[in-house]
């Protein structure tokens, strides 16, 4: 059981007390998405534009930041890491993404810092020492491609911060992840110990392939498939794929699944995680959702029953609570 965030669906993501929830509740390991600052430090945000999930648009002195970038094909206006020294980064706030739908979580709003892949490496280390046992990082690498064209080996600054916080040496569970395969596969030539983990989108190409091979790139969808699983045999531990891809629902939105990736993948040798599991209405495919509006919870439990039919190995729960209860219940 993944904490997608730490505990999102009841606190800001990425912030301390998010991962501190997450922790107590009981997941297996936790999930930081990094990106990276002006002065090339990891930081730990959904994205690289960061308008949405902090304060830096009330921050007057930050307002010249504002402006309008290509991310991997899709133009973005906001404020990015990339142009914020770590420093300037520090002093903003954590914001809930989805004040609509998560008003609960919003409440913490503007009270924790931003934090780096540092902070949450110790953080889980010493929840592990304290708890008495193993927890892991599942640790995403976010748009490697990009920032490589602004100067940033993300590889290596990775493997750099693992190494010094003592994360390099296999003595926790790591997980390392990203939809470019090509960023895995650096990292793994630099010998770190790890479990590496190939995300899959339900529909489109990743932006690495895509940039370097055009429409010949595969598709996620192509790589789901036998022979593009075939491919991945050796160069990746396992992938980690869009839910929809294992619910397969049909125009209407009813679930036909499972569908056989899960099982094709296990066949050849591959682990599969699948994310993200949440209840509210807004993520559950039309099959599912019941009244109350976009917040409220469906029939959540069908749709992860599918899931958990499936054979999955592992679930990125925004809710761990919930998560935890029902597939290990």
């Amino acid at each position: 059981m993944i904490g997608h965030r730490g505990a999102p669906g009841y606190r800001p993501e990425h912030s301390r007390s998010s991962y501190d929830l997450a922790v107590a509740m009981g997941v297996d390991a936790v999930e930081p998405d990094v990106v990276v600052s002006r002065d090339g430090v990891l930081v730990v945000r959904h994205e690289n534009e960061i308008g949405s999930t902090t304060d830096v648009s009330t921050r007057p002195e930050f307002a010249d930041r504002r402006t309008t970038k290509t991310i991997d094909g899709a133009e973005l206006t906001g404020w990015f890491t990339e142009d914020f020294t770590w420093d300037e980064l520090a002093t903003l706030r954590c914001r809930e993404r989805l004040p609509q739908l998560r008003p609960t979580s919003a409440s913490f709003d503007d009270e924790q810092p931003v934090l780096r892949l540092r902070d949450v490496l110790d953080l889980i280390r010493g929840a592990s020492l304290e708890q008495g046992r193993e927890i892991g990082v599942v640790l995403e690498i976010k748009h490697a491609t990009y920032f490589a064209g602004l100067g940033f080996d993300i590889s290596a600054l990775v493997a750099e911060e693992l190494a010094d916080a003592g994360w390099s040496r296999g003595e926790l569970p790591l997980v390392v992840e990203s939809f470019e395969s090509t960023v895995l596969a650096r990292l793994k030539a630099r010998g770190i110990p790890a479990t590496y983990i190939y995300l899959l989108e339900a529909a489109g190409r990743p932006f690495d392939l895509l940039s370097a091979h055009g429409k010949a790139a595969l598709t996620y969808r192509q790589t789901a498939a036998p022979a593009g699983l075939d491919a991945l045999v050796g160069a990746v531990d396992g992938i980690s794929v869009d839910k929809r891809m294992i619910l397969s629902p049909d125009r209407l939105g009813r679930a036909t699944g499972p569908s056989p990736v899960v099982a094709d993948a296990h066949a050849r040798g591959l682990r599969v995680f699948t994310w993200t599991c949440r209840p509210e209405n807004a993520f559950l495919v039309a099959q599912f959702r019941t009244k109350g509006g976009a917040g409220a919870f469906g029939d959540y439990e069908s749709e992860w029953s599918i899931i958990r039919d499936a054979g999955v190995d592992g679930v990125f729960v925004d809710q761990p609570d919930l998560g935890l209860a029902f597939f290990r219940g």
